[in-house]
């Protein structure tokens, strides 16, 4: 019997299928109609589409389970219910006791939304579905092929089936709005507040973007010090809403990460604001190379080789030198020093 190790970790991300998506939003490193990455990808290694071959994710949950880990995110690029045999990944999570969290472009492909609500809700612990507007021509124009009437309809339903498992079992399933922070869509933050608790959704969240591509660089609040007043001027407006717009329930929607940015921030985040990853969470790739943060991958480069799965546990990573040497000075990296997802303790 596999004995528990102690350790800070507690959520590694896998990335099942990155390559398979059926949205096209604007600011995604690799489905973005800006975006090269897929058939440069293909030009260097021959390979149009990577998948995670599933005997390496049960592997990866027999590892986590020794190290205690909580959570298991399966990919956070592509549409991850497009992955063959989904449906055993919360076989996995039963037997191991490994709740999933969940990413979603929110379109529920090749079952129906009831299906697959029935699969995710008892074995998982949060459901953040990419939402990018309150109204479909903002929406439509960040997420490429969205039907936005129909993702409003199917957060309904499957919100419904949400309330039905968590009746029945006592197994409760957040449901949260997973935004993206750009100059052409968070005029809607507000209402998208309002929207989440018209549907009974409980969070909404996001981040500032990465801009990877020349074309939407000019939708950063990070551009100018203008742009964060304007940024700072919508995060009021948002804590605003939280209070005027009520679940049904009568409970307040949960906003995080939408906080103020200082005016230095154009160049570097606040000196003080911690990593939110290092030592409690770990990304795979779906060819097994291992990464210590979800910043995009040629700039993840620059943060050292972590090794790859195929000749590496987990656990060694977490002790390997490299890695040992980033947590302790992450700080002094150029990429850490911008990074949009470093935060206050």
């Amino acid at each position: 019997m596999s004995t528990r190790v102690k350790t800070e970790l507690w959520r590694v991300t896998i990335d099942t299928n990155p390559e398979d998506c059926n949205l096209k939003c604007i600011m995604c490193e690799e489905h973005s109609p800006y975006s090269n990455f897929i058939p440069e990808m293909f030009a260097k290694t021959g390979i149009k589409r990577r998948r995670m071959p599933f005997e390496w994710v049960a592997q990866i949950f027999e590892q986590a389970k020794v190290l205690g880990v909580k959570e298991i995110i399966p990919s956070t690029m592509g549409e991850p219910l497009l992955y063959k045999g989904f449906e055993n990944i919360f076989k996995l999570s039963e037997q191991t006791g490994i709740k999933i969290n969940l990413t979603t472009n929110g379109t529920f492909p090749k079952k129906s939304v009831e299906d697959w609500a029935e699969l995710i809700c008892p074995n998982t612990v949060d459901v953040k579905i990419s939402w990018n507007g309150a109204t479909k021509e903002t929406a439509q124009k960040v997420m490429l092929n969205i039907d936005f009437d129909k993702a409003i309809e199917n957060v309904k339903r499957f919100i419904k089936v949400r309330d039905k498992v968590f009746h029945e079992t006592g197994k409760f399933c957040r449901v949260t709005f997973q935004l993206t922070f750009m100059k052409n869509n968070m005029h809607e933050l507000p209402e998208i507040i309002k929207l989440a608790a018209e549907l009974g959704v409980d969070r909404v969240k996001g981040h500032q973007l990465w801009d990877h591509f020349d074309e939407i660089k000019d939708l950063s609040f990070r551009k100018n010090e203008a742009s964060i007043k304007e940024w700072n001027k919508i995060v009021a407006r948002a804590i605003e809403a939280v209070e005027e717009f009520k679940k049904p329930d009568g409970s307040a929607v949960i906003i995080e990460n939408i906080i103020p940015l200082k005016p230095f921030e154009t160049n570097e985040v606040e000196g003080t604001y911690e990593c939110p990853f290092l030592n409690k969470e770990i990304w795979i790739s779906a060819t097994g190379k291992y990464s210590p943060c979800c910043a995009p991958d040629d700039l993840r480069q620059s943060l050292g080789d972590f090794g790859n799965f195929k000749d590496k546990e987990i656990s060694d990573v977490l002790k390997d030198k490299t890695y040992v040497n980033l947590v302790k000075n992450y700080k002094e990296k150029s990429l850490c020093k911008t990074c949009n997802m470093r935060k206050p303790k």
